[in-house]
């Protein structure tokens, strides 16, 4: 016994006995060989996930676009050529047109394909097929609006040229479709969507260029926010906000007969701020001693770009420049002879209607005294996993009922839309020709079929023209302010008037002062006979490229470029010296001192680095805010020319006069100490208390997003750049960079830049932002990202380029 108490004594190891002893060796062994197995597995795992990404990966770059060797075509006559240079830009050298344009819808599918798929649908309004009933809206308000409808009425003015270059372009597409299919290599985006291109119809590309129509817009918002204001608030008051004062206020909505707010809350606006900057300048002032053009579209930014940039040649074709992506032609650039860009004219060429419908037919309303039978236009919405949804559209002689797609507005007053683009027109032709235009007579001519939307087109030639034309169907009012508000439309004397005669459109050509410039701003002196528009962009961007080109001699296509990123902001040279002026005789904390004396010593340059350009457009927002607080939130979306209204309002109330806006919230004094005080509080909140440190890079910033980063932050990540970057301009700079107010992301602007000197008309400066490719695996995805950020331009040739080399054979 003492001998087992001896035994267990000396077996004791650090008060461990051997039992414990045991249990720990066990349990230590265990661990070891869950270890191992853990390894194992972890390694297995690690095995398997990279496999599948092997393959992921593998399974996705087969649909990058293939840019060397050889490709089988069936339907080509004889062999094309598809260089494509290190910008991504493809430059197709065909035998025939046949197959220029069916090279050119092959390879733009090849790069974009799901953006060509997704801008069909959304003219179309079929997007709830793949999308499911969060697109139903969107779909109602598209089908409502008709564009495909009107697709369809302008094919059949087409000739059989231009039909046939359509039918051309559509058998390139498919061709591409069925090899994708066929060999299952179509974009992610589609295996994510769960869906597969249909066959794709000329018809398809004529809606894109509707959809385009429909994007550049046309005031119908307008009237209708005018109409708001007349039923929300003192007459007087009211017509301050109208971009003119009517001599004679039209009453033709009687009380409570509308519910504007509630018929247009799910009505898709486009962006206020779609418009550009263009203009071109005489070999007079020139370097060169030969015109320079420039040009830069102010579109929505994302990825991919709105525009793909190619050069197309042919026998009697030589044409480099933009396109969008499912449409046929360049439709701006140049070729051997000549240069021309465009911008938004911007004229009344949308009126809304208020149409009396019977009581005892829902389809028939009122015309000159009698019951007018509508169309009734059977449109179902096919819904992904979901039934399909009967939706009829109504038609009056004016046009869809637009009030009624919100659901049933319970009233018998309704409106519709009368709009230019919803005729027949022709604007493929009119590209066509103008593609292959030596002067500008040809040129011109070919502008006759070019309707819709109207556009400012300037346009230069290697003969020394400079030229200018507001052109497309712009309707006749016998008086402007008859396109303020909606017309009755059961009276035959508010028809429009027909159109301005084609000769008869504002038209310069040669100018003696040396440029012609247009940035959306007014174009005509009240001398012009006929009325444009009511609403035109705030004047600062025309201000300061005519500024510059004014003092300018010995011009060269950079100091082009560099109008194109210039970041003077006209606004705040005209506005901060009066704010300053008009706070002098109050009193203010040491940072709002100090923010004032920051504000005297700025050189007006919304740079990334200026705490001022910050300052002031977080100050005027505040402003605009105080101004219209009462006006709710789904209205301001129709407001589209605050900007113009609010400088007006401020100058009203800075030279002494009575604004009622503007007395409601404390008179101009108290107005701009109030908003003032609220944004340093806000800046100091989110950038800190030392005002040096504040920079406008820090909130002002550009990504180009896809339209499918918002499902999943993972999707995100590979589909939008890296991050955002700092960039410099605001909405009312040249370097165009409208951004949304409550991130400061910039979501508008130059969607491509161009700039040529037509000393050497075979060449061309671009910037395509973010880059050419819509594949996100692919080298030109986002490589002009930074390019747009700083302004730095490529250079594309007519008649020089290198590349990797695609030959598509007949089959």
């Amino acid at each position: 016994m003492m001998a087992n108490k001896l035994y267990h004594r000396e077996n004791l190891i650090g008060g461990m006995t051997v039992e414990a002893q045991s249990i720990e060796v066990i349990q230590e062994t265990k661990k070891k060989k869950w270890k191992k197995r853990v390894l194992i597995t972890t390694g297995i795992i690690i095995i398997i996930l990279l496999i599948t990404l092997f393959f992921v990966n593998a399974y996705i770059n087969r649909s990058l676009a293939q840019v060397d060797g050889e490709i089988d075509l069936a339907g080509l006559q004889n062999e094309v050529t598809v260089v494509t240079d290190e910008q991504g830009v493809p430059h197709i050298s065909a035998t025939t047109e046949h197959d220029l344009y069916m090279a050119q819808g092959y390879v733009q599918a090849q790069h974009r394909i799901f953006q060509m798929e997704m801008s069909r649908r959304q003219a179309s309004g079929t997007l709830s097929e793949i999308v499911g009933s969060a697109a139903v809206d969107n779909d109602k308000y598209f089908r409502t609006l008709g564009l495909r409808r009107a697709a369809e009425k302008s094919y059949e003015l087409y000739t059989d040229e231009s039909k046939a270059v359509l039918q051309s372009f559509a058998d390139g597409v498919n061709a591409y479709i069925e090899e994708a299919i066929e060999e299952n290599s179509l974009p992610i985006e589609f295996t994510l969507m769960g869906s597969k291109p249909a066959e794709w119809t000329p018809l398809d590309s004529l809606t894109i260029g509707k959809y385009m129509a429909f994007d550049l817009g046309g005031h119908w918002e307008s009237q209708a926010f005018n109409h708001y204001l007349l039923e929300t608030f003192d007459e007087e008051k009211a017509l301050e906000l109208f971009p003119t004062y009517p001599k004679d206020m039209p009453t033709i909505i009687g009380e409570g007969e509308l519910d504007i707010a509630t018929s247009f809350e799910k009505a898709v606006i486009p962006h206020t701020f779609n418009g550009s900057n263009n203009w071109v300048v005489s070999g007079d002032k020139t370097a060169s001693g030969m015109p320079l053009l420039a040009d830069d579209p102010h579109l929505g930014l994302a990825t991919p770009s709105i525009w793909i940039q190619m050069h197309l040649q042919a026998e009697e074709m030589n044409v480099s420049g933009v396109i969008f992506a499912g449409v046929p032609g360049i439709i701006l650039g140049h070729n051997e002879d000549i240069a021309w860009g465009v911008t938004n004219t911007g004229p009344d060429v949308q009126q809304l209607y208020v149409e009396k419908r019977s009581p005892e037919n829902d389809t028939a309303f009122l015309y000159e005294d009698s019951w007018e039978e509508a169309n009734v236009i059977e449109e179902p919405i096919k819904v992904k996993d979901e039934e399909t949804i009967d939706y009829d559209v109504i038609e009056t002689r004016h046009g869809p009922i637009i009030s009624e797609f919100a659901e049933d507005t319970g009233k018998d007053t309704v409106l519709s839309l009368r709009w230019t683009a919803l005729d027949a027109t022709t604007e493929l032709e009119a590209i066509l020709s103008i593609n292959k235009a030596a002067d500008w007579e040809q040129f011109e001519t070919g502008l006759e079929k070019f309707l819709a939307p109207a556009q400012n087109f300037v346009f230069a030639d290697k003969d020394g023209t400079i030229a200018y034309k507001a052109n497309g169907n712009i309707p006749i009012y016998e008086d402007g302010e008859d396109a303020l508000l909606p017309l009755a439309g059961w009276e035959a004397e508010n028809e429009w008037k027909g159109f301005i005669p084609f000769d008869e459109l504002p038209r310069v050509v040669n100018r003696e002062k040396g440029y012609i410039a247009t940035a959306n701003n007014k174009i005509t002196g009240d001398d012009y006979p006929y009325h444009i528009s009511n609403v035109w962009a705030q004047p600062y961007r025309y201000e300061r490229i005519s500024e510059v080109l004014e003092s300018g001699t010995n011009l060269t296509a950079e100091d082009m470029m560099a109008i194109q990123v210039d970041i003077k902001n006209l606004r705040a040279r005209e506005f901060v010296p009066l704010f300053i002026e008009t706070l002098s005789g109050t009193e203010h904390t040491d940072i709002e001192q100090q923010a004032i004396q920051l504000l005297e010593k700025w050189n007006y340059e919304d740079d990334v680095e200026s705490s001022q350009a910050l300052l002031y457009h977080h100050w005027m927002e505040e402003i605009e805010n105080r101004l219209y607080k009462d006006i709710p939130r789904n209205m301001m979306g129709m407001f589209s020319g605050k900007g113009q209204t609010t400088d007006e309002l401020l100058r009203t109330a800075l030279r002494g006069d009575t604004s009622i806006w503007v007395e409601e919230e404390g008179g101009i004094e108290g107005l701009l100490g109030e908003t003032f005080s609220k944004t340093i509080e806000k800046l100091q909140e989110e950038y800190g208390d030392s005002i040096n440190g504040w920079r406008w890079g820090d909130y002002h910033q550009v990504q180009f997003v896809h339209p499918l980063s918002g499902i999943n932050p993972v999707l995100a990540f590979f589909f939008n750049n890296e991050k955002p970057m700092e960039v410099g301009g605001s909405s009312v700079t040249p370097m165009a960079a409208s951004y949304d107010k409550k991130t400061g992301m910039v979501d508008h602007g130059a969607s491509w830049r161009f700039v040529i000197d037509s000393n050497e008309m075979q060449k061309g400066y671009h910037i395509v932002g973010p880059g050419q490719s819509g594949h996100f695996k692919s080298d030109w995805y986002d490589d002009q990202l930074e390019d747009w950020v700083y302004g730095n331009y490529h250079e594309t040739n007519l008649k020089s380029f290198n590349g990797e080399e695609l030959t598509l054979k007949p089959e």
